[in-house]
């Protein structure tokens, strides 16, 4: 049985020089000891020949520095059907392609009314997974055993929606476990507050991490570090842990109110000095501005 890619749904394995191979949907398994490689060549071929760009040149980078596409921009596509197929497609590769995650949220946003730029934009992440198509997840036993998880955010990165987009990554140990790249639901009013939104974002995803391993039986012992780049939002973090603020309007008044009573530096002094009494120890996830492991 095969699937609309011809990737095989049941797994056949194979053994040969210490190494098994397991094909499992279109997933390819490599075991060596306790060391595994997730990669999905296979799949790769039949999308790019699906698209009949078996000989296109490939090209560094899956998209462009170029202006952000827009809903509206240029004529439209005169095969939709064939690119919301191959958006499709490209959306499972995901599963092991976290390099071209932005890029395909991108083209899928766009699948209900694909425009010419649109399809342009989809064969430029096909150019690149011809000349990367055996990249993969390496997955190994994790010498230290705890979660470390990086953000950022892409503030009103949306040309129609004005909207931002929020990506991070949660490595255990060595091993990248889990990632995401989704265009926010709500306009945030300034940078630092779609920050925060995307650090509450990963703290969702690793409250979910944390509580599996506890049911597997191996819990955590340690905070979890998040690190992200905005000394705002590193605030905010802190603020609202010590002022225990529980309604859902914290970040209009913080914004509004009460940057209109007082200047934005003698608010950071203020937060630095009530800072002190926050314990990291104490809580779930602990923050980090830097971009090394402490």
């Amino acid at each position: 049985m095969t699937s609309a890619y011809g990737c095989s749904i049941w797994g056949i394995c194979h053994e040969g020089f210490g190494v098994s191979v397991l094909f499992f949907l279109g997933i390819q398994v490599e075991r060596d000891g306790n060391h595994m490689f997730l990669s999905q060549e296979a799949y790769v071929r039949d999308i790019i020949h699906g698209a009949s760009m078996d000989s296109c040149k490939p090209i560094a980078t899956p998209v462009g520095t170029q202006t952000k596409l827009s809903s509206d921009s240029g004529p439209l596509h005169d095969d939709p059907t064939t690119y919301r197929s191959l958006a499709g497609a490209l959306q499972y590769l995901t599963f092991t392609r976290p390099d071209i995650s932005y890029a395909v949220q991108q083209v899928c946003m766009n699948m209900h009314s694909p425009r010419i730029a649109h399809w342009n934009a989809l064969k430029r992440i096909i150019r690149y997974i011809q000349g990367t198509s055996d990249f993969g997840l390496h997955l190994g036993p994790a010498q230290n055993f705890s979660l470390v998880a990086y953000t950022d955010v892409d503030w009103a990165g949306c040309p129609d929606t004005f909207r931002s987009t929020s990506g991070y990554c949660v490595y255990m140990g060595d091993n990248l476990i889990s990632w995401s790249s989704k265009r926010q639901s709500t306009i945030s009013r300034s940078s630092a507050e779609a920050e925060y939104r995307g650090v509450a974002n990963v703290v969702v995803d690793i409250c979910c991490l944390r509580n599996l391993l506890l049911e597997l039986h191996h819990p955590l012992s340690r905070a979890t570090l998040v690190y992200y780049d905005n000394v705002s939002a590193i605030y905010l973090s802190i603020w609202y842990s010590i002022s225990g603020l529980s309604t859902s309007s914290w970040i209009y008044t913080l914004f509004v109110n009460m940057f209109n009573a007082v200047t934005l530096e003698s608010f950071m002094c203020l937060l630095a000095i009530r800072s002190l009494t926050y314990s990291p120890k104490a809580s779930l996830v602990s923050y980090s501005m830097t971009s090394d492991p402490v």
